[in-house]
């Protein structure tokens, strides 16, 4: 797993007006080829009166598949400048779509490229860019005399919190970055002067809008 990598929330649209034609990006977090396309012939499907549907995708941990689609524009002003700034912003497992109604006025190479440039990041913008970072999950498991003292060091050190199980002792659930996980259980095993069961769990990516220093 990756230590990090940044994508998008959700789906999402924006719409530019340039010289009267209507851009409409949009842009869909995917994890599969399969899961892309689906997702470009759906926008096809919803604006299928529109002049063009243009697109690319990175999917990968190695942005292993990367494609893209002028979709009958001029030849490397639509799905390339998508796809540039899909790269450009370090984005992975990323579909975008960019959707445009012909205004009347011609463009040109260059102001296509700048218009499907701009209704890319506008539709970027929309889904929410995020980071999504690898955790690992670490189970502490205290008596009550020692509850207090652990929340208040977690807390302290700002650690991310999961859920806490009170039965006959506390158990905390921890989430600490997946590099820095056995150094947290030791950190917690000082903290309870050995006094608490410490087991690691399973690794996860939670969403972070800034990447943690």
């Amino acid at each position: 797993m990756l230590a990090h990598f940044k994508t998008v929330q959700s789906y999402g649209s924006s719409e530019i007006i340039i010289k009267k034609s209507r851009f409409i990006g949009h842009a869909k977090p995917v994890y599969s080829e399969e899961e892309a396309i689906l997702f470009i012939e759906a926008i096809k499907k919803e604006h299928k009166v529109a002049t063009h549907n243009c697109s690319a995708y990175v999917i990968g941990e190695r942005d292993q598949i990367q494609k893209q689609s002028d979709d009958g524009e001029p030849s490397g002003t639509a799905g390339k400048p998508i796809l540039e700034v899909i790269k450009h912003q370090g984005l992975k497992n990323i579909a975008v779509v960019v959707t445009r109604y012909f205004g009347g006025i011609m463009l040109g190479a260059g102001g296509l490229i700048r218009a499907y440039t701009d209704g890319a990041v506008v539709g970027i913008e929309a889904a929410e860019p995020i980071y999504k970072v690898n955790h690992q999950q670490v189970l502490i498991e205290v008596d009550y005399t020692w509850y207090g003292k652990l929340e208040n060091e977690l807390r302290n050190q700002g650690m991310l919190l999961g859920e806490i199980q009170f039965t006959d002792k506390v158990t905390v659930t921890c989430f600490p970055l997946a590099a820095e996980a056995e150094s947290f259980m030791s950190w917690a095993t000082d903290v309870t002067q050995g006094q608490s069961v410490i087991i690691s769990g399973e690794h996860a990516y939670i969403v972070h809008k800034n990447l943690p220093l």
